[in-house]
């Protein structure tokens, strides 16, 4: 069995980073060296002479920080695991002679590959579509409709998705979310924020007809139609919980009334505050009920990205917490595809990130806000629901880890104390919201966790989603990267070019599309067949080594609409 490191990809808790050889670009490739023993299941699935078609996704760890070991190969016990499964690479250096101690394997015929059938099924097993009606009553959409899908790398999948029509007020709600140290707060994300959402957008004639009708008990208005794939799932357990805590905020609302009408950035800032002040509060004050309180604590201790689109007539709201993108694919008028970015990450790489972390605390905190591109050296993203560990006062954090249940106690990760810890809290759900106004060559809108975009870039992103929507390919020039191609590779290449265009409709999800060319592009940007099988048929212990979860929502939009929109303003 393959090691798992203590290490979650967005949070690391873990003392010094350990080496292991790893796979590397050779004729005589080692795969593991003699510290981890290889998993004999891995060999019949992957030739020894051709796993330098997807080792360079292995060779450069993924999520760019430093791993470790577990405990089964360190001297001593890691303290702190608040996962069980990670991946366990160390980020190589160009240079990769100092792995040393690497066993040779002998290369084997051998391989058990998935048929395209078997790859279909796995690819569209979570895939979702979703055509609006032309007319829905109140007004004609701007929103064609959209596709959806998730392909799990974790063991249960941590990322989640959501989708909903607003009844109450015109709109269409969209949503990805990333969960990190487990899937339990973006789960909890996943269901509540859009009826917070909705609720900070209804006027205040609306709520008080909702708030008379729970107090008279009578049936209440409609909020949301959900546009749910069957694995898309509510706690039935936690939904009295839940209720009560969204009631309590639209009381606030109405007796905040102040008459004016709401605006979207405004409802889409407090909603998103407002469900992670509830995460945090329902968690300190715990429940009787010991399920439910061992349920609120793993919400609040865990922690979840999240990025939000409202989509009402030609106005496009992109709310923002953490490091999952929103792109929006434009038609130039000469057919090709271009990407604009309606989001940005919040995490190291973004400079002014950084300085609004650095702004909210000390100058004496200043060196160690932010070590090895990660809070306090702990977490990636710099915006996050939950993880109540960033936020909460040491004194608290001790209080309800010693008055929780006794599997709350156990876990080594709650009782840990980030370090240097002095000024809390060092971690906000505050979303960045960006505004645009649809037009009519905008035909596409990309919802998607940080999966996506660290295998594609926005551009081809954008290339690939808009020629399988319009079946249109512009031809560019086969970039073979350096690579010493002869002239019977070139054939193949442009074979498998003709090939692939043939069979664009193999597909009847733009997000599954998209996945596939994710999980199955080769160095010369086309699917390969052979490679895509590889990856889907790694058992769970390895599928997070080589990438990770993967959820996309393509919102298709409607030109016809938005250009009447737009000339009814003119």
């Amino acid at each position: 069995m393959l090691a798992a490191s203590c290490c979650d990809r967005r949070m690391c808790v873990c003392p010094g980073p350990r080496r292991i050889a790893i796979p590397v670009r050779s004729s005589r490739l080692p795969l593991l060296s003699d510290a981890m023993p290889a998993p004999a299941h891995l060999f019949p699935l992957i030739r020894n002479c051709e796993i330098s078609r997807i080792c360079s996704t292995v060779c450069y760890c993924h999520h760019k920080h430093l791993c470790c070991l577990s405990s089964h190969f360190a001297h001593g016990h890691f303290r702190y695991a608040p996962q069980k499964k990670f991946a366990a690479l160390y980020r190589p250096k160009e240079n990769f002679n100092h792995f040393i101690h690497a066993r040779d394997y002998a290369s084997t015929p051998q391989r058990f590959y998935l048929t395209p059938p078997q790859v279909n099924s796995i690819l569209k097993a979570n895939e979702y579509s979703f055509k609006v009606p032309e007319f829905d009553g109140k007004n004609v959409s701007s929103v064609l409709g959209f596709d959806s899908n998730q392909l799990p790398a974790n063991a249960p999948i941590e990322d989640r998705r959501s989708a909903a029509t607003c009844l109450q007020t015109r709109g269409m709600l969209l949503g990805v979310f990333d969960g990190h140290a487990g899937c339990a707060c973006a789960q909890a994300v996943s269901e509540r924020l859009f009826y917070y959402i909705a609720v900070s957008l209804l006027p205040h004639e609306t709520l008080l007809e909702i708030e008379n009708a729970v107090e008279s008990g009578r049936a209440l208005l409609p909020i949301l139609q959900w546009h749910k794939h069957p694995n898309d799932y509510f706690s039935k357990e936690a939904s009295k919980l839940y209720f009560n805590s969204l009631r309590t905020y639209w009381q606030e609302l109405i007796d905040l009334n102040s008459g004016e009408t709401t605006d979207v950035k405004e409802a889409l800032i407090n909603a998103f505050k407002r469900l992670d002040n509830d995460i945090s509060l329902e968690a300190q004050v715990g429940d009787p009920n010991s399920f439910l309180n061992y349920l609120v604590l793993r919400v609040a201790f865990s922690g979840a990205t999240a990025c939000v689109a409202h989509v009402d007539g030609v106005d496009l709201h992109i709310a923002n917490t953490g490091d999952s993108r929103a792109m929006l694919g434009v038609q130039e008028e000469d057919g090709s595809w271009s990407a604009v970015n309606l989001s940005y990450d919040h995490n190291a790489q973004n400079e002014h990130e950084v300085e609004r972390v650095k702004m909210e605390h000390p100058k004496s905190e200043e060196k160690s806000l932010v070590k090895q591109d990660r809070l306090l050296g702990l977490l990636m993203p710099f915006r996050a629901f939950g993880d109540v560990k960033f936020k909460w006062s040491i004194e608290l954090q001790k209080r309800v880890v010693e008055s929780g249940p006794d599997q709350l106690n156990d876990n080594e990760y709650t009782k840990f104390i980030p370090p240097n810890y002095h000024t809390p809290p060092y971690l906000t759900a505050e979303p960045e919201v960006i505004h645009h106004k649809l037009r009519p060559q905008d035909k596409f809108l990309v919802l998607a966790t940080d999966g996506l975009w660290e295998t594609m870039h926005r551009q081809d992103v954008a290339r690939i989603v808009g020629e399988y929507l319009t079946g249109v390919h512009h031809q560019q020039p086969i970039a073979v990267g350096g690579y010493k191609v002869t002239l019977g590779q070139m054939h193949g290449l442009l074979t498998e070019r003709r090939a692939r265009i043939s069979s664009v409709f193999e597909d009847q999800n733009a997000a599954t599309h998209l996945i596939r060319h994710a999980v199955g592009n080769n160095e010369f940007g086309t699917v390969d067949h052979e490679r895509l099988s590889k990856m889907l048929s790694l058992p769970e212990e390895l599928a997070r080594m080589y990438r990770d979860d993967i959820t996309i929502i393509v919102v298709q939009f409607n030109s016809h609409v938005i250009g009447a929109c737009q000339n009814e303003a003119l």
